[in-house]
């Protein structure tokens, strides 16, 4: 049964992280199920950008062990493509800003998945099985 005991008793800088994952999760996939160029795509865009920035900014404070994962290599990446992904729009270069902001979303969900393993946060959270937080 889903638990979110294991998320409670993590570290506030992993709170943060679960936060800005999920509402970038939830933005992201609204706005990519709207609309492209409406109002509402619009403003949940700009949910879906602080929200990623937020998830790769509080991501450089979780290291396993003292150390920094491959996984990290998704932060700057992330970094580098909201920017980009923002600028490119504002430049009028839709092709360059929705690829961008589909890579941004694919990265997200596929990082998503690999906290469902056993042994991960979320793997406790989803299951209520007892598992590590990193």
């Amino acid at each position: 049964m889903p638990s979110l005991a294991p998320l409670a008793a993590a570290s506030p800088v992993i709170q943060l992280h679960v936060a800005g994952a999920a509402l970038a999760l939830g933005s992201g996939l609204a706005v990519a199920m709207l609309p492209k160029g409406t109002t509402l795509h619009r403003r949940l865009g700009w949910v879906f950008v602080p929200a990623m920035a937020a998830a790769a900014l509080s991501s450089l404070g979780i290291a396993r062990s003292g150390h920094y994962s491959a996984i990290h290599l998704l932060t700057l990446l992330t970094l580098v493509s909201l920017p980009y992904a923002v600028l490119a729009r504002r430049r009028g270069n839709i092709a360059a800003h929705r690829s961008a902001m589909i890579g941004l979303l694919l990265g997200l969900v596929i990082a998503g998945a690999f906290t469902l393993l056993p042994g991960r946060l979320m793997h406790a959270v989803a299951l209520g099985a007892a598992a590590e937080a990193h």
